[in-house]
């Protein structure tokens, strides 16, 4: 494959009001002062439409509302602003909700998907610029199936094998993208990240349901006995990872983002009740107490571990976050947040018993 530097100038960053692509927008106009960003968010209940207005970006920020799918408002904002660089974050992602609907899911990570990259290769592949763009796939390791103990972790050469909606429309977006590259010559580079946590996150996520749960006092939901096993990347090393991909990255590759931070949900939510007693104890108690178990989730991958090697070899890339450190920070966030503004009063999933062991 080619490799070739980019220099990102015009960026337009789908999804940039939701978690992932809030943290790179940030990310991005905090670290370059020669950057503009276009952001682009449908803000659908996993927005934060409030936090992205918050972002200072000296002039060099514009957010568009609209829907990635729309061809038509996705050319106009390539032309008009002279994009050079996609950063396509939009997505649907809550694997529980592409479970209960999975209509929506294929609307927009599949058929958003191929608006975006029909809009770019009509817009781009037309142009003498067509050396000097870079369209960015941001992806997940659920496209991979699920590992059992033991199993080495996923890498770039792993088959596809996707278990619920979500990952389903995700690996379509995937093939897309390579397909794209292939049969137009589109400049493209993906990645596929393992499990994300930090400032941003929307409530109904693992992380920050602990740690609502443990606000409220209510039992903490764990699905089943809390075994399954998630590889935690904290969000800013996987914004620093992208831009380096998207920079300097080999063009029609895919680099997989991980930490190699291998936790059970069990374990994960231990540690965070620890901090919480720490940061905000109970009376009396410990917030572990408060942890039940609920019925588990149909298809519940058993476990995701990245193998990050391609990306540490090629481009030098590695994790500055350390798990302990990011996941106090996490949670501080979070409380500092909640002490302004409550959190949500999200349906609880079914309880059934208290986890014990």
């Amino acid at each position: 494959m080619t490799e070739m530097t980019h220099t990102p100038r015009n960026v337009l960053v789908t999804g940039g009001a939701g978690f992932i692509g809030l943290n790179f927008v940030k990310y991005l106009l905090g670290t370059y002062g020669d950057v503009n960003v276009i952001t682009l968010d449908l803000l659908t209940y996993a927005a934060s439409p409030e936090d992205l207005a918050a972002v200072d970006g000296g002039g060099r920020h514009l957010f568009v509302r609209g829907d990635v799918a729309d061809q038509a408002l996705v050319g106009e904002l390539l032309s008009g602003h002279a994009i050079d660089t996609i950063a396509h974050f939009a997505a649907e992602s809550h694997v529980d909700r592409s479970i209960d609907g999975p209509a929506a899911f294929v609307h927009t990570n599949v058929v958003g998907t191929f608006a975006l990259l029909e809009a770019a290769r009509e817009t781009w592949l037309e142009s003498p610029r067509a050396a000097t763009v870079r369209f960015h796939q941001v992806s997940t390791d659920e496209v991979y199936g699920a590992l059992h103990d033991g199993d080495p972790p996923f890498n770039e050469r792993t088959p596809y094998a996707p278990n619920s909606p979500y990952a389903a429309s995700k690996a379509g977006a995937d093939h897309l993208v390579r397909a794209y590259h292939r049969t137009y010559g589109l400049p493209v580079t993906l990645t596929n990240c393992s499990n994300n946590y930090g400032p941003h996150q929307h409530a109904e996520k693992f992380i920050p349901t602990v740690i609502r749960s443990c606000l409220a006092e209510r039992p903490i939901p764990i699905y089943g006995a809390g075994k399954n096993v998630r590889d935690w990347l904290h969000v800013r090393d996987h914004c620093q990872a992208i831009d380096l991909v998207i920079r300097r990255g080999r063009v029609g590759e895919t680099y997989l983002v991980g930490a190699g931070n291998e936790a059970r949900n069990i374990e994960l939510a231990r540690s965070i009740c620890r901090i919480m007693d720490e940061l905000r104890p109970r009376a009396g108690l410990t917030h572990e107490e408060l942890l039940a178990s609920v019925a588990d989730r149909p298809g519940h991958d058993f476990r995701y571990a990245i193998d990050g090697s391609k990306l540490a070899s090629e481009l030098g890339w590695a994790p500055s976050a350390g798990f302990e450190e990011g996941l106090r920070e996490t949670v501080q966030w979070y409380l500092d947040r909640w002490s302004r503004t409550p959190p949500p009063d999200l349906p609880e999933r079914k309880r059934t018993v208290a986890v014990s062991g």
